[in-house]
Order: structure tokens, then C-alpha cells, then sequence
């Protein structure tokens, strides 16, 4: 699989995939804890015995959500210890234990169910996008901006093997089937749009930046004008253009268009639109894509089954 501009999770961690978070995650995930604490209206009490509470796997998966339970301890509930038995990504068995939690009973109680909601729901995003990174026959599997928790879903995408492609509005430039439908009342075709639309591109964007089209002649247009304004610059950056809901088949003969006309090295081809895990094996057979985005592999995810016991198993 090529490198792919999609891949932004240096914006949320340093190092590997337990490595040191950005403040832009901290900020995040402190948002997320704090919203999750609120709503259960559970508190630092730190009264009662001391106890340990064990965390284990019902069933194997991807763990992910240790960064953000380690904050929600950390800064929540700091009478109690947290100690993990994995990291980040590992890939645990039916039965294996993940983590430890000592402290004071009411402190323990108070948090486990936060602790369980996060990493249960984090771990089922890892391992849903690791099934699909399997099977992609070397596509890569990106998600999308349809998030219910945000950056954490996004990082959980990330350690399953997935892309979190952009993590925000702002992190880079997507023109849209509407952004172009509102310049072709000023151009008066959709052509001229785009290239009004790819001509504003700036040149610290243009390493990523994403154009929507609905056709392959559009795709086409896009690519060549691309290649023009490109070498006007005398760069040699591809422009990710996303195939909406075009299908598996109709991708594949875009790709074919675009080697004819010798223009495919000027693009990224992304495939998208209503993509399921079981059309995932007619997508690596015809479409040719590089990239396929979802929201299946975030939203449709069941949370990987851990469970909580005090004294352990």
C-alpha cells in the first residue's frame, strides 16, 4: 500500500501507538472523560476498604482506550492505581487480563463503569477496523468525520491499523459536491468549478487535499486540471479525489480512464459512499482504489466484551 496522506494520527500521539499524546488529544479525551464523569455523577470519594479490581477479555479483540483510561484515573479518581497488564494495540484472548485497579471501594465502583464504557467501546472500533484491514487486500481503510466520540474514534481507527483520515474541518481542504454546487451558480457548469475550486488550493494544502465527484468524467477533468496546476507550480503533489457513492465497478473504470489519458500518479482514488463489510471483497476485486472510507468501522462496531471483578477472576 502506498503512503497515503489519510494517515494523521501524528497530530494525536508521538512515538508508536502508546506513545506520548498532543495536546490536541489530551484536550480531547479531557473533554470526553469529563463530559462521561458528569453524566454518571460519580465522584472521588476515596472511602471504604482498599480493594483490586481486575479487568479481563470475554472475548478476543484489539485493545484501545488505555491513553484516555489512564486520564480519566489520573485525574478523577487519584486515590486509586491503575496497573496495565498490555499495551495499546495488543491483541488479547478470551480470558486474559487487561488491567488492575487498586483503591479505596467507593473509588473503584465509582469509575469502573466509565473505565468499562471507554475501553469496551474504544477496544470494539480497534478490532471491527483490524477485520477490515485484513481483508482489504492492501486497500487501506479510512474512516470518516461521522464520529460519535471524536478524536477517540478516530485513535481507535488508528490502532486497529485503520486511517483516521482528517481529524477536523480545518486539518485540510475538502471540496464537496455542495461547496461545488454553490460555485456553479457563479461558473454556471461544474467543470469550471472545480477548477475554480482546485486552483484556490494553496500550496501548503496540497499535499492533502480532497475533491468530491459523482462521475468519471469528472474525475477525469479533475486529475488533468490538477496535473496543469501542479506543474504550473512545479510540484508534484496527487489530489485525493473521493468517488462518491459510485461503486466498486464504476471506480475500477475510472482508474482505467485515468491510465489512458496517463493521469492516475496525479491522484489518490478514494473510494466511498455506503461501503459495507460485506461488499469489502467486490470492492478489492474491482474498484482499484487506494484508500476506501467508512463509518462502518466506528459506528457500526460492537463494544469488545471486558468485564470487571473485585479480588479478580
Amino acid at each position: 500500500m502506498k503512503s497515503l496522506p489519510h494517515d494523521r494520527s501524528f497530530l494525536l500521539c508521538r512515538g508508536e501507538k502508546g506513545g506520548v499524546p498532543t495536546d490536541l488529544f489530551i484536550e480531547s479525551i479531557d473533554r470526553w472523560m469529563g463530559a462521561l464523569v458528569m453524566d454518571d455523577r460519580v465522584s472521588e470519594t476515596g472511602t471504604g476498604g482498599s480493594v483490586e479490581s481486575v479487568a479481563y477479555a470475554k472475548e478476543a479483540g484489539t485493545v484501545a482506550g488505555v491513553l484516555a483510561i489512564e486520564r480519566l484515573v489520573d485525574s478523577y479518581f487519584p486515590s486509586c492505581v491503575l496497573e496495565l497488564k498490555i499495551r495499546e494495540g495488543y491483541e488479547v484472548s478470551v480470558g486474559e487480563q487487561i488491567l488492575s485497579i487498586n483503591g479505596p471501594s467507593s473509588s473503584v465502583l465509582s469509575c469502573e463503569r466509565i473505565l468499562l464504557n471507554v475501553l469496551g467501546r474504544m477496544s470494539g472500533i480497534a478490532t471491527e477496523t483490524a477485520d477490515w484491514v485484513v481483508n482489504s487486500g492492501g486497500i487501506g481503510i479510512a474512516c470518516t468525520r461521522k464520529s460519535s466520540w471524536g478524536l477517540l474514534d478516530k485513535w481507535a481507527v488508528h490502532v486497529g491499523g485503520g486511517l483516521t483520515h482528517r481529524l477536523s474541518k480545518k486539518d485540510a481542504p475538502m471540496i464537496k459536491e455542495n461547496d461545488l454546487a454553490v460555485i456553479t451558480k457563479e461558473t454556471g457548469d461544474t467543470e469550471s468549478s472545480i477548477r475554480f475550486a482546485l486552483d484556490s488550493v494553496d500550496k501548503k494544502n496540497a499535499s492533502f487535499t480532497i475533491l468530491e465527484v459523482t462521475a468519471r468524467s469528472q474525475a477525469v477533468y479533475a486529475a488533468r486540471a490538477w496535473s496543469e496546476i501542479q506543474s504550473d507550480r512545479k510540484k508534484s503533489e496527487p489530489l485525493v479525489i473521493l468517488l462518491d457513492n459510485m461503486g466498486d465497478e464504476e471506480c475500477g473504470k475510472t482508474d482505467s480512464a485515468l491510465r489512458e489519458c496517463d493521469l492516475r500518479h496525479w491522484c489518490i482514488l478514494e473510494g466511498s459512499g455506503g461501503i459495507k463489510r460485506g461488499s469489502l471483497d467486490s470492492w478489492v476485486s474491482n474498484s482499484r482504489v487506494d484508500v476506501i472510507s467508512t463509518s462502518e468501522i466506528n459506528l457500526s462496531a460492537r463494544p469488545l466484551d471486558i468485564s470487571m471483578m473485585i479480588g479478580g477472576l
